[in-house]
């Protein structure tokens, strides 16, 4: 796991192990602020313990951004922690949440220990605040990548933890176009100074814009490529002829995962063109 201080009071975990996913906290004079945890134990634990035993300062809230495990696997480690989410994701953690865990238990014994931690505070739309020892914290709901994505903005710092609305490749997952696409023009609305995303490196101060906006040109590339395939009555093989690099973005990242999640928004994107 690598650890980046980005800010005087805020830090990034990322893990070294699971497609580079990002965990960040808040520190304050009355507690610290988690956003997100990590998918594999011994790195949430290792969070903890830079906190706790090494600054001496509690873990005051976990706020999950979305249910998918990568980012909330961690959060039963934090028992004395009031847990933050959408309304969504705590019915999400408590259904399809449960079912998967069960799932990755049976393949891999580092899990065993596992539960599903669920949220004590939730809301529905819009947006709220959260503040603690002088910092304040504002609360997006933001779908796209899911349908329960809260955005985080750090008021004071101008940092905006995006969660996996923002990655090296924009995914839909089992979100949707269209609401990935308003929650990238709501982060260009916010325009935070840097940006967390859910998986991989931190958009810097000076380079905001420019990656949201191809974010946006990628949805739109992949919009009309999908569009022609439907249109002309192609099979949903020929979407294997999609490459990534024509739709504006590389191959490299996550170590060449980012063609994978390409593939499946292609397949997404002709489900939804086909009202499936």
């Amino acid at each position: 796991m690598v650890r980046e201080r980005i800010a005087d009071d805020i830090y990034v975990f990322t893990s070294s192990e699971y497609a580079q996913v990002t965990a960040g906290a808040i520190v304050t004079k009355d507690g610290v602020i988690l956003v997100d945890t990590l998918y594999f134990p011994h790195e949430t634990q290792a969070i903890k313990e830079f906190f706790e035993l090494r600054l001496g300062v509690p873990v005051r809230y976990v706020i999950n951004t979305h249910y998918h495990a990568d980012h909330t696997q961690g959060t039963y480690l934090f028992p004395e922690a009031q847990v933050i989410s959408h309304a969504l994701c705590r019915q999400l953690l408590d259904t399809v949440g449960r079912q998967g865990l069960a799932e990755a238990q049976e393949e891999d014994p580092e899990l065993e220990e596992v539960r599903i931690a669920l949220p004590d505070m939730v809301f529905s739309e819009g947006m709220v605040l959260l503040q603690l020892g002088g910092k304040t914290l504002e609360l997006w709901h933001m779908p796209g990548h899911s349908p329960d994505v809260i955005g985080v903005f750090v008021a004071d710092n101008r940092i905006l933890f995006a969660s996996d609305n923002m990655m090296p490749v924009p995914t839909m997952f089992d979100g949707s176009y269209a609401d990935l696409s308003r929650s990238l023009q709501r982060v260009l609305d916010i325009a935070p100074d840097m940006i967390v995303q859910g998986h991989g490196e931190v958009i810097l101060r000076g380079e905001m814009q420019t990656a949201v906006q191809s974010d946006l040109d990628y949805l739109e590339a992949i919009r009309t490529a999908v569009e022609g395939v439907v249109k002309n009555g192609n099979t949903p093989d020929s979407l294997q002829d999609i490459d990534i690099e024509s739709c504006g973005k590389s191959r490299i990242p996550l170590s060449g995962l980012v063609s994978d999640l390409h593939q499946a928004n292609l397949d997404k994107l002709y489900q939804e063109m086909n009202g499936r």
